[in-house]
């Protein structure tokens, strides 16, 4: 019999892959704004501003950084340790988890965690710092594989559920941040709504979340309303808002071990109300109720529902 899981590695290998997925999506948003660049007809414009608002950072960025340049962006992303959400910061604190957890992952994870960390130290800080496209497709394969090698080279037990609700919880919250920046900050005119320009913003916006060719098989045209129901409520694409948030109930549950449908933690009540919640909003409601007013209301409760799993599973109790 497999002894239960301790609460300390629970929370490193859920917390090990949930920065492993926000290097990966930082390193895709900056990727795509790069390439939006050569594509946007009247220079770069604004467009850096709406990346730090994905990120959440907009705050600590504008009082240590001042202006959203190419250059200040990339930099606080890419590489500052001081920043704790740039791709250096999620990958040191990646591998600090993993290497408190050697025991637990395999040494084929573990290797490719450090080879990343290595690879972003010793990244070349000229060619990242102006924006060389290679460095972050690297760390994006980079961190594929080791997903990739989780899936294929560790027991799919406690420790590989709680690294995949991690996954889910932090893809589900930045599909969502970014929807809610291309409506309210990342379309500088109301008068481009509709035009070619509008077009390459939103297919930006589907290739930020390798999304592109997967809603055209889906819808064809580009239609922004059909881009949030897809992103937000698709139950097949493993990006979408639904579909990560059904995945970590149905990996809380195998953990869990209680019937779906029911509940026997906060987690898992949280959860299943949230998926009821998606699962019977149609796009149209969305709109009526406003899409920024959603998603931040979403936002909060996909936070709530961390606090629920630290307290659930992660948190020392005391003993009788």
């Amino acid at each position: 019999m497999t002894p239960p899981l301790l609460s300390r590695v629970a929370d490193s290998v859920y917390w090990m892959a949930r920065y492993i997925e926000r290097a990966e999506n930082v390193a895709r948003f900056i990727g795509v704004n790069l390439n939006l660049m050569l594509d946007l007809p009247s220079g770069e414009g604004n467009q850096w501003q709406p990346i730090i608002a994905t990120t959440g950072d907009a705050a600590a960025f504008t009082k240590r950084c001042g202006e959203a340049t190419r250059e200040s962006v990339i930099e606080f992303l890419a590489r500052d340790n001081a920043n704790p959400n740039s791709i250096a910061s999620c990958v040191r604190a990646a591998r600090e988890n993993a290497r408190s957890v050697r025991e637990t992952i395999s040494s084929e994870m573990w290797e490719q965690v450090n080879s990343l960390y290595l690879m972003v130290q010793a990244s070349n800080p000229q060619s990242s710092s102006v924006g060389d496209p290679s460095f972050f497709h690297d760390i994006r394969m980079a961190c594929h594989l080791f997903q990739g090698l989780t899936d294929s080279t560790m027991s799919h037990n406690e420790a590989w559920h709680f690294i995949r609700v991690g996954q889910a919880l932090e893809r589900a919250d930045k599909t969502s941040r970014l929807l809610d920046v291309k409506y309210f900050i990342l379309l500088p005119s109301l008068s481009d709504i509709g035009t070619p320009y509008d077009d390459v913003q939103w297919s930006a916006v589907l290739k930020s979340v390798s999304g592109f060719e997967m809603y055209r098989k889906r819808h064809g045209r580009i239609a922004p309303r059909r881009i949030v129901e897809f992103l937000l409520l698709d139950n097949d694409f493993p990006r979408a808002v639904r579909y990560c948030l059904g995945r970590a109930d149905r990996y809380i549950h195998d953990i869990t071990g209680t019937p779906p449908g029911t509940f026997s933690c906060s987690t898992e009540q949280r959860l299943g109300l949230l998926r009821s919640e998606l699962d019977f909003a149609p796009v149209d409601i969305v709109f009526k109720t406003g899409l920024h007013e959603f998603l931040d209301a979403l936002q909060g409760k996909m936070n709530k529902i961390d606090e629920c799993i630290s307290n659930d599973f992660f948190a020392q109790r005391e003993t009788p």
